[in-house]
């Protein structure tokens, strides 16, 4: 699996991340600078965490114009599988390749602590590894994680079966308990939960490492 990360400015996140696929394929990842225009041949792009911008206008609203992101937008118009993880997941809506919006947590305060997670879909190629309906543990850390979409926006979200992941303990105040989802093809998926942090076992759970070895197992 050929796979690369794109790093911005005020990425945190992105070495993490690299580990993880590094550690689910046995190759290096590709890092992919922001300001880059072009891509190599690839079956993954993974968005990492951070603070894109400094979250300077709103989350993910500046790196959504990066350059690097026509080019992400475009592979993934092909098929290519993106994974955006947290600020990640904030540049995927502003970016247009999922719908709805990241706003303040409903309590405004920064939230970062590990939460439980009901796997809703395992047919998509992040999430065959799962159980459906299993309860995996994955920590969040974020200030606007609150997932925002139009009732027809969510209705059809739901009715689709696109939800990968729902907090069984929302610390947000995510709609429908929203913590990930897919997008109409499958083959992005958007999720503020970090599974990267959760990934071997020096980590205390490995929960996460079942989403990058679907990965693996799906695309081969």
């Amino acid at each position: 699996m050929k796979a690369a990360v794109v790093v911005f400015p005020g990425s945190n996140c992105d070495r993490d991340a690299a580990r993880a696929l590094e550690l689910a394929t046995g190759h290096k990842p590709h890092m992919i600078w922001h300001a880059d225009t072009e891509l190599p041949d690839l079956d993954l792009i993974l968005l990492p965490g951070g603070f894109s911008y400094g979250d300077y206008l709103r989350t993910g609203a500046m790196a959504a114009h990066s350059p690097v992101m026509r080019e992400v937008v475009a592979r993934a118009a092909k098929g290519v599988r993106v994974l955006g993880i947290c600020n990640g997941f904030q540049i995927l809506c502003e970016s247009g390749l999922l719908p709805g919006v990241l706003l303040r947590n409903i309590g405004l305060k920064f939230v970062c602590r590990s939460v439980r997670l009901k796997v809703e879909n395992t047919k998509t190629d992040f999430t065959r590894g799962f159980t459906e309906g299993q309860t995996v543990s994955i920590p969040v850390a974020h200030g606007e994680g609150n997932y925002f979409a139009e009732p027809d926006t969510i209705k059809k979200i739901e009715d689709n079966g696109r939800v990968a992941f729902r907090y069984l303990d929302n610390p947000n105040g995510s709609m429908n308990d929203i913590a990930g989802f897919v997008n109409e093809a499958g083959n992005v998926l958007g999720m503020m939960p970090h599974p990267e942090r959760v990934n071997e076992p020096v980590h205390g759970c490995t929960d996460g490492a079942v989403l990058f070895k679907s990965l693996v197992e799906a695309i081969g």
